[in-house]
């Protein structure tokens, strides 16, 4: 079963239809008590990094993330979700993230290196590039996502990304390292790509749980 954590600012509809169509046991919940039935999670997010912190810290919904990542269980971050799997912020002041991948959130210029005007948000479709192989994203192609953010990661590990796209600077795209994983663009929204690594995710939890 996969565990969509629920704090408030999530893209939660989109998810869980998602999740319907993969054909797979799913809760929506903000209770820990609930979630903890759960074998993997999904960390959703549109929004305000320093709201979402906000919001983690004070239903501790933030320690149980940390609990669930030492216990070995996966954890896949969407857009903002993704984001506040790293260490901090620049969002209108410094804040600190779950730290559980090393990097920062910083916005994204509004030209590229030659001066061309970029519109930020970034909003629309992007093509990914694969820099190493995952489990995650087995049997996936390189084809285009659709991406929705003003801010991307800065000093993310080599090891940790997996695959990037363009927009006036490499954006990481898709990170992972050991159980944590994350996506920028929205894979319950991005067609084939999106969905067969939504699979991918499934299938991962699937087998893990079987070892247990």
């Amino acid at each position: 079963m996969i565990g969509v954590i629920d704090y408030g600012m999530g893209n939660l509809y989109s998810v869980s239809k998602a999740l319907e169509r993969v054909g797979v046991p799913y809760l929506v919940s903000d209770k820990t008590e609930e979630l903890r039935k759960a074998d993997a999670y999904i960390l959703p997010g549109v929004g305000s990094f320093r709201d979402a912190m906000g919001i983690l810290r004070k239903t501790k919904l933030d320690e149980f993330i940390h609990e669930a990542v030492r216990e070995g269980k996966l954890l896949l971050g969407i857009c903002l979700g993704m984001q506040l799997l790293f260490e901090e912020s620049d969002e209108r002041e410094a804040t600190a993230g779950l730290a559980l991948l090393k990097g920062k959130a910083v916005r994204l210029n509004d030209s590229d290196a030659e001066g061309n005007r970029l519109k930020v948000p970034h909003m629309g479709w992007n093509r990914l590039t694969f820099h190493q192989e995952s489990p995650l994203l087995s049997g996936v192609e390189e084809g285009c996502v659709y991406f929705v953010h003003s801010f991307y990661m800065s000093g993310v590990e080599d090891e940790a990304l997996l695959a990037s796209a363009d927009y006036g600077v490499c954006v990481p795209a898709v990170v992972g390292k050991n159980n944590v994983y994350g996506a920028q663009f929205h894979p319950e929204k991005s067609s084939t790509v999106g969905m067969s690594i939504l699979v991918q995710f499934t299938k991962m939890a699937a087998e893990q749980k079987v070892k247990k």
